[in-house]
Order: structure tokens, then C-alpha cells, then sequence
């Protein structure tokens, strides 16, 4: 079944706001793709009819199987671009999210095929994402927020929840990517920022905020 762009765009935000609940409202996935409720409304009839979305009168919607498949296919061809254009083409991994916004919709299975190929296979894209492979089958990192490390632990950073070129420039000026070692120094109860250790750099302090978004391995 083919989908348009607009349609497959409606598909990953439908995916990505179910990772947080079960039922997305016609007001949240309004609010995440910066648009009216009406045109939601308009969008979840179309898939509706393509036989990809459940129902709740009052409650929700959420992706059936068929409408999950489709969604790891688009959210694999996006990090998959996002992976190429980083470690073949030297974007830093601030610059990419938009570009690969674009490729993702080119969705020739031949052309997916031989990039993953090409890459060998990889398994996270440079934000830290596990990369569903081609049965859409995707891995469950464990983690939990540098918020929540204990201090004085060493530990590897392994993803970034806000991708938006402002927090990965932050990130950036304090030398943190994915993989980067680091330790919790201090942590103050006052606004609940934290500081950090890493590597061979000056401690810095990072606010709360950001110390939500950064992820680290957890076993």
C-alpha cells in the first residue's frame, strides 16, 4: 500500500506519541505536528480507510499492526539517512534530522536495502536511536537519564530524547556524544541541576532539563 508524504508523517508522530501512551488524542498528535485538530481529524479518516489505525470512541487511536509495520519502516529509512549522512558525508549530528526528513519518504526497498549494505548494518543512528531492522523488528536499550545516575559512577552516554539543533549544539560545547564517557560529580538539590565530569575537560554544571535528555546505559 502506497502512502503520501503527509500521510506517512502522520504515521511516525502517531508512533512516536504512542511510545509515551497507549491512546493518542486528535489534540496531541494537533500539538506535535503543529497543526489544526480539524485537519487531524480530516488525516485519521484517510488512514482509517487504509486500515491502519484503532479506534476509541472518546478516548483515542492508536497504530494497529499494519499501521506499526509501516511506521518502523519510515522511522528506519529516516535514522538510516540520518546514520549515512554523520559517518559518509560528515554532517555533524545537529544538521541531519531535517535532511533525513526529506529522504525518508523515498521509499524504494531496493535502495533501503543496499544503504544498510553499504553501512553494514548498523544498529543505532548518531542520536543514540536503535535502527529497526528490515522485519521491523527494533531493540530495547536499557537506560535512564544522567537525572538519575548516582554520583560518582562512570557511565557511557547512549542516546539523546531531544534532538533539536539548540540541545545538540549544547551538547556539542560541553564535548558530549554518543558513547562519551562521564560521571556525576555533584548534584544540587536547589533546581536539581548537575554537574559533570568528562574525560579530560573542566567540570561543567547542566541544567536539569538537559540532564533529562541525555541517556546513559544502565544494566
Amino acid at each position: 500500500m502506497n502512502f503520501s508524504v503527509s500521510e506517512e508523517n502522520y504515521i511516525k508522530s502517531i508512533y512516536h506519541l504512542q511510545q509515551q501512551t497507549d491512546l493518542v488524542t486528535t489534540n496531541s498528535l494537533a500539538n506535535e505536528l503543529q497543526t489544526r485538530p480539524a485537519s487531524v481529524t480530516d488525516m485519521l479518516k484517510k488512514l482509517q480507510v487504509k486500515k491502519i489505525l484503532e479506534y476509541e470512541k472518546y478516548k483515542g487511536f492508536r497504530l494497529n499492526a499494519s499501521g506499526k509495520k509501516v511506521a518502523l519502516s519510515i522511522v528506519r529509512r529516516h535514522r538510516l539517512w540520518e546514520y549515512f549522512l554523520v559517518t559518509k558525508l560528515g554532517f555533524e549530528w545537529d544538521k541531519v534530522h531535517a535532511i533525513a526528513e526529506e529522504l525518508e519518504h523515498v521509499s524504494s526497498p531496493e535502495l533501503i536495502r543496499k544503504l544498510d549494505d553499504f553501512l553494514n548494518h548498523p544498529t543505532a543512528d548518531p542520536h543514540g536511536d536503535p535502527i529497526p531492522d528490515m522485519h521491523g523488528k527494533i531493540a530495547v536499550i536499557k537506560q535512564l537519564s544522567i537525572a538519575d545516575v548516582p554520583e560518582n559512577k562512570n557511565v557511557v552516554v547512549s542516546s539523546v530524547s531531544n534532538q533539536s539543533p539548540d540541545m545538540l549544539e549544547l551538547l556539542k560545547h560541553y564535548h558530549i556524544g554518543i558513547g562519551t564517557g562521564l560521571k556525576v560529580t555533584t548534584r544540587f538539590s536547589f533546581d536539581g541541576s548537575v554537574e559533570i565530569k568528562v574525560s579530560k575537560y573542566a567540570p561543567c554544571i547542566i541544567s536539569e532539563l538537559v540532564a533529562k535528555n541525555i541517556f546513559v546505559y544502565h544494566d
